[in-house]
């Protein structure tokens, strides 16, 4: 545990930015999940055993991580960032009936050709949404 509060430091440190405690709190928070939770559900997880985050203080944390790469904003559902500290190129899943949100890897989609758009458009980078039903909410035969 100790190293990995070491391993933390260090990249905020390396990044440019100065630890704080809150800062600190949402990369670890991030850090630990897969799930692309939303500034309100990391507010409440930090704050579960006593009050030490205000929601102002998470929106700009995330916001000077994600500023220096360490966090990305996800925006699967209208109206709702979700936040992923998984920054390697993937793509995701986003369940429609429980809304749970997976990622994917990268290299499931290496037959897309962005060479196909139109003439004018020149794509940057891409990123693939599916929408589905995940296996818990599938209805079975």
């Amino acid at each position: 545990m100790q190293q990995q509060v070491g391993e933390i430091v260090q990249t905020l440190k390396a990044r440019g930015l100065r630890v704080t405690p809150q800062r600190f709190s949402v990369y670890a928070n991030l850090l630990s999940r897969t799930d692309h939770p939303t500034a309100e559900q990391i507010l409440s997880d930090l704050n579960q055993d006593f009050p030490v985050s205000s929601q102002a203080t998470i929106y700009s944390s995330l916001q000077a991580l994600r500023e220096v790469g360490l966090v990305r904003e996800v925006l699967l559902d209208e109206g709702v960032s979700r936040y992923d500290a998984n920054v390697a190129p993937h793509h995701h899943f986003r369940c429609d009936g429980c809304g749970a949100i997976e990622d994917i890897p990268w290299n499931t989609f290496q037959g897309l050709d962005l060479g196909q758009l139109r003439l004018g458009l020149q794509a940057t980078t891409y990123e693939v949404a599916v929408q589905g039903l995940c296996d818990l909410c599938h209805p079975r035969d």
